[in-house]
């Protein structure tokens, strides 16, 4: 028999785990590099849209996403000030009826412990910051910072917006700061002392913030925020930021909010950078997936999902192929999804999403398991 294929991933976030147990689900030998020497459970929540839910179902993960996560009645959009309601988008059991799948509401780090459950830890290598890749007559040889190499017939690049295999591939995106910054944090709701909406994006004239919980039991509150500040310019998930800045910002908004924000303990702060999707994603044997070709703004809470949607198209597209078919499988997975990527990204871009009634059935339907492959 022949050997299965070997794929490279490089990156452990939710693009790389979701890809790695997509690829072993057909077969494929996956190792996982990891520049990183351990996961962090990050303060930050995350919407796992209904079509990622479809992702995750054939990994195995929504039971445990279920009883993990959030399950809200809608994503309601209201007034900053006098909170009249501008489009109530239903989501529960009638969204999931309707797109296949639930709508869930998620600690980001219980999604990403989730996507490593079902990768073994021996198909993972921590501590190991791609520097170098190069096609040999025997694959793909990557080295590695810490001195070590290794050798696979393909290579796929899931490491984020500052992708080292994008910019070893090809030059380094420009980035635009968009004037904009965001706070975010996840807290214990019991500092609220009192219940809030499920979901609820409150639209300032020039800025917002979105609140919702996390937990099934309401145990946990996350809030994100997006609004100008042009001279602040580290785009850090880890940099603080002061709470009482955070509150002076939001000052006069609904009373739901102030009391919000008044609970909040301390707050996470950074710049939100634009950056165009890759005209192209691959080279050869080598190819991008995620935010390293199709880069996000957090507007309509996507990106994790795009990645994730990458990863079961990738799978498809690899399912069967020998290491002369990778460069032709790679050409194929970048047809199927850059008119849908690209859509994601400029529609995200312009932050008007769900702001009034919205067609959503483009985004929230697409099942990556079915969808045509290019030609």
């Amino acid at each position: 028999m022949a050997r299965p294929l070997s794929v490279a991933i490089i990156g452990a976030g939710m693009g790389g785990l979701a890809t790695a147990a997509a690829l072993r689900r057909v077969g494929i030998d996956v190792m996982v590099y990891e520049q990183a020497s351990q996961f962090a459970r990050i303060g930050a929540g995350t919407q796992i849209g209904c079509n990622a839910m479809k992702v995750l179902r054939a990994l195995g993960l929504e039971k445990r996403m279920r009883e993990q996560s959030f399950y809200p009645r809608s994503w309601n959009n209201r007034h900053w000030k006098s909170g009249d309601i501008k489009f109530d988008m239903i989501f529960g059991e009638s969204a999931e009826e309707r797109f296949g799948a639930p709508y869930l509401l998620a600690h980001r780090g219980d999604l990403h412990a989730a996507l490593a459950s079902v990768v073994p830890e021996e198909c993972m290598r921590l501590n190991h910051r791609l520097v170098g890749l190069d096609e040999t007559n025997e694959g793909v040889r990557l080295s590695f910072a810490n001195g070590s190499s290794a050798v696979a017939d393909a290579v796929v690049g899931a490491d984020g917006v500052h992708s080292a295999v994008r910019d070893i591939l090809f030059k380094t995106a420009p980035v635009k700061f968009t004037g904009r910054i965001a706070y975010r944090t996840v807290y214990p709701a019991a500092l609220l002392g009192e219940k809030i909406d499920d979901c609820t994006k409150w639209w300032g004239e020039d800025r917002h913030i979105v609140i919702y919980y996390v937990k099934p039991d309401r145990s946990e509150v996350y809030l994100v925020t997006s609004q100008p500040e042009p001279d602040f310019r580290i785009e850090s998930w880890s940099a603080k930021g002061d709470v009482q800045d955070l509150r002076a910002s939001f000052e006069g908004f609904h009373p739901q909010v102030g009391k919000v924000l008044a609970a909040c303990p301390d707050v996470h702060k950074w710049a939100i950078m634009d950056r165009d999707a890759l005209e192209c994603w691959a080279d050869g044997k080598v190819t991008l997936l995620g935010d390293a070709c199709h880069p996000m703004t957090p507007y309509m809470a996507q990106g994790a999902a795009m990645a994730i949607e990458d990863a079961a198209v990738l799978s498809r597209c690899l399912d069967g192929i020998d290491r002369d078919g990778v460069a032709d499988a790679f050409r194929r997975f970048e047809g199927t999804r850059k008119e849908r990527t690209t859509r994601v990204q400029e529609t995200s871009r312009a932050n008007i999403w769900l702001r009034e009634r919205t067609d959503t059935s483009w985004v929230y339907g697409y099942d990556a398991w079915s969808v045509p492959l290019a030609a």
